[in-house]
């Protein structure tokens, strides 16, 4: 397979590793570190929840030097850049677009993005799913009750 599909097969299979590590890990056992996201959303600061992007790049790098550096496992080095790519899409949207932590994305609209930060805001006002972000899944029953909420928790500046 081509370091290009690689790339592109990794950057996609990280929505639903991203669902599922979100569920379990983050309001799981790291549930301390994530809290704080939701109790400080729009924080430009440093969140205990800024260290799983740490962890997961750490992850990701490792990846990347066992691919340069060890026989046979050339194929982890486009996987390692799709998933970067991909965390670098989830924090422009997460992080830039919908919680204004950079200013890039203050006072400006988008639909595409609007619609995920929607779905975030379910997230935020029920803490279950959607899970995801770039693809997220809401459940039918929590838009519906979320549609008669207009409470944002997601406090853009």
């Amino acid at each position: 397979m081509s370091g290009i599909l690689v790339a592109a097969a990794a950057f996609v299979l990280m929505e639903p590793v991203t669902a599922a590590s979100h569920r379990w890990l983050m309001h799981g056992i790291g549930a301390r570190l994530h809290r704080s996201h939701h109790q400080r959303p729009g924080s430009t600061g440093w969140e205990a929840n800024d260290w799983f992007p740490v962890m997961f790049a750490s992850v990701v790098m490792a990846a990347m030097w066992v691919g340069f550096n060890r026989a046979g496992y050339g194929a982890l080095v486009p996987a390692a850049i799709g998933t970067t790519v991909y965390g670098a899409a989830y924090a422009l949207v997460h992080d830039g677009y919908i919680h204004g932590r950079v200013g890039w994305f203050r006072g400006r609209k988008n639909v595409a993005l609007d619609r995920l930060a929607e779905a975030h805001r379910i997230h935020h006002l029920y803490s279950q799913a959607p899970y995801g972000m770039l693809l997220p899944i809401v459940p039918a029953e929590l838009r519906e009750r979320a549609a008669s909420n207009r409470r944002n928790p997601l406090v853009r500046a």
